[in-house]
């Protein structure tokens, strides 16, 4: 049998090898000679990490002393990985040796380690060999980087679970502002921190949703943290005409036309507790609804003319529940006479909502106008843009997308009160472009704040009553600086603070703006891949998101790894296989964020039994080889 090669791959028909290496021997002195050659390499990446420290001076002196080991190691981070040294860990593996590649949490002690091996293996021990930055760190020595970052976690994001490591935040709907008992649900099935989005509901929504948390602490002896949401400036689609205010009820049907399940509707007011999942119209004369009885039936002609015949189910006083065995289309001012001849005349219905659809080819102008945009078969589609700067900032040949990616397109010119924009993609059938839809332009160089009017207005109650605030569409130090300047001139200094990384300039920027950030006490970053995707381009979405994972670690900064996790079972109550598989990624950051919906306790809980099952086996970068019982011994 032949001898394995140990030489980390390199050709064997290298000239620069001896005879006995071709046969995967390599003699001590070739292992010294590169030993030797490696050590100087390392040397000189030292030597950069050394003088980047150097030039970092100034933003180093004005983090808070709790993070400064931290700023260091990311400066030194920052440094490693301004210089390509793939070749340098190919060889440095080849030999035996760390290959840097696990080095985030403590970079210059992870090259001290390997500096001293490669002088023991280059037969150097006992030379004086200069190691640059070598020794104790500036402030003495301290906790070890990964223990510095759990500490962080848990100043942030509270006291981790038996079991797992890996916080829980989940996004409140505007339900739990009415309902204590889904808020208490929700901490039981595992939540550790509450996220309330300020672009939804208001303070007095937000004060009832804070209540419930509190109250729900006290009741199962479980601390919860609360993070509110900054919606920093909106790049959106403006209004379209609303459509007629119309409410459609239709029967279920079996496959050959027979109904199974009659049409529902409410008049008047609702009863969730007989019937939640139908519709509610209003009645005008809430006198008209109280006389109702169940049996009895009402006769209509419906918004297009069609008459219709509805059995009273239930009578509840404010409210009728009626069925059809048709298809009824209800409006605004309809008429609905009942047996003893009165009639009961339908109130305000909301408008149905409109939408244009564009296909590849098709032209979309932005207008400054916010005027509702007229609904209309063909292009070109005229809607408004809701952040003026855009006008200004926008460049001809950039690229656009609108809806979270959903439609693709390209300037094609910029004018000071429209912006003409091709499509180049969008779905087989054509897209519907809604208002109110999210805009990327990735590319633009908006000058515009991250903290905007409205934010500022929102922050006085945020600071009172929550424990963390998260900053939107953050890009630059300045924005950073922005918002810890708010808070300290609002007075408050102890409210902890999460940079929501959505955009390119953001992700580009991330290392000034954590520097910045570290001069506050408690710091954190969620990675918002929802816009990010759409910004950076789905195919490098998980390099992103990589990339962000490790600079992070680097700064012992907490990770909220947010966007669409399980987003189907929260939301139909069943998830993909390759949910599954995202959210057990998600373990390598301090806390995964899950979103509203109507199955929003099932996710916490099957979220929570997926991490518990991923902390025995990764952290971080780190495999961890527990015993594994699935497998039986090969020899017993």
């Amino acid at each position: 049998m032949g001898s394995q090669r140990i030489d980390g791959g390199r050709d064997r028909a290298d000239p620069a090898r001896g005879h006995g290496e071709e046969h995967g021997m390599v003699s001590t002195s070739t292992r010294q000679e590169r030993a030797a050659e490696l050590l100087d390499r390392v040397l000189a990446l030292a030597d950069v990490v050394v003088r980047a420290r150097r030039a970092a001076v100034p933003q180093l002196e004005r983090v808070n002393p709790r993070h400064r080991r931290s700023a260091l190691n990311l400066v030194d981070y920052v440094a490693v990985r301004s210089q390509d040294v793939r070749d340098l860990q190919r060889d440095l593996s080849g030999l035996g040796v760390s290959s840097l590649g696990r080095m985030e949490a403590g970079v210059m002690s992870h090259l001290g380690a390997v500096l001293e091996t490669l002088r023991v293996l280059a037969g150097r021990a006992e030379e004086d060999v200069e190691v640059p930055g070598a020794g104790p760190e500036p402030d003495g020595p301290g906790l070890p980087g990964a223990e510095i970052l759990r500490r962080n976690t848990a100043a942030l994001l509270g006291p981790g679970r038996d079991g797992r490591s890996t916080r829980i935040m989940v996004t409140f709907p505007s339900e739990a502002a009415g309902d204590p008992r889904l808020v208490e649900d929700m901490v039981r099935a595992g939540m550790d921190v509450a996220r309330i989005n300020c672009a939804h509901d208001g303070p007095e929504q937000w004060a009832a949703m804070l209540e419930h948390v509190r109250a729900a602490e006290q009741a199962l002896g479980r601390e919860v943290r609360v993070a509110m949401d900054l919606a920093g400036p909106k790049l959106r689609t403006g209004p379209i005409e609303p459509g007629p205010q119309v409410e459609k009820i239709k029967p279920v049907r079996d496959s050959s036309g027979r109904v199974t399940t009659p049409a529902r509707l409410w008049l008047g007011e609702a009863d969730p507790g007989i019937d939640d999942d139908a519709p509610a119209v209003p009645v005008a004369d809430a006198a008209w609804t109280a006389a109702r009885t169940p049996g009895e039936r009402l006769r209509l002609k419906d918004a297009r003319g069609s008459g219709r015949t509805l059995r009273v189910l239930e009578a509840t006083g404010p409210g009728v529940l009626v069925e059809c065995s048709k298809t009824v289309y209800f409006a605004t001012g309809l008429a609905v006479g009942a047996e003893d001849g009165t009639e009961g005349v339908l109130g305000e219905l909301p408008a149905l909502e409109q939408s244009l659809r564009v296909r590849a080819g098709d032209t979309v102008v932005l207008t400054r106008d916010l005027t509702p945009a007229p609904v209309r078969a063909g292009g070109p589609y005229r809607i408004g843009c809701s952040l003026p700067e855009v006008f200004t900032d926008a460049r001809e040949g950039q690229p656009a997308w609108i809806d979270d990616g959903k439609i693709r397109c390209r300037i094609t010119a910029v004018g000071p009160g429209e912006i003409t924009l091709e499509v180049l993609q969008a779905g087989p059938d054509g897209t519907k472009l809604k208002a109110g839809k999210g805009i990327n332009l990735p590319e633009t160089d908006l000058r515009v704040s991250a903290l905007t009017d409205e934010d500022r207005s929102h922050l006085p109650f945020v600071a009172e009553h929550a424990d963390i605030v998260n900053m939107s569409f953050v890009r630059s130090r300045e924005d950073v600086a922005d918002l810890l300047r708010e808070l300290e001139r609002i007075g408050n200094t102890a409210l902890d603070v999460t940079l929501k990384i959505e955009t390119v300039g953001g992700f580009e920027s991330l290392p000034p703006m954590l520097l910045e950030a570290m001069r506050w006490q408690d710091v954190g970053v969620m990675i918002a891949r929802g816009d990010l995707a759409v910004e950076t381009g789905f195919e490098r979405m998980a390099e992103v998101q990589e990339e962000i994972l490790w600079l992070c670690e680097a700064g012992h900064v907490p990770v909220v790894w947010a966007t669409q996790v399980l987003e189907s079972l929260a939301k139909k109550g069943l998830p993909s296989r390759a949910e599954v598989t995202d959210a057990a990624m998600g373990q390598r950051a301090e806390c995964v964020m899950l979103n509203k919906g109507p199955f929003v306790v099932d996710a916490i809980e099957a979220l929570d039994d997926i991490l518990v099952r991923m902390e025995g086996h990764t952290r971080k970068k780190s495999d961890m080889l527990r015993r594994l019982n699935a497998w039986a011994p090969l020899v017993e």
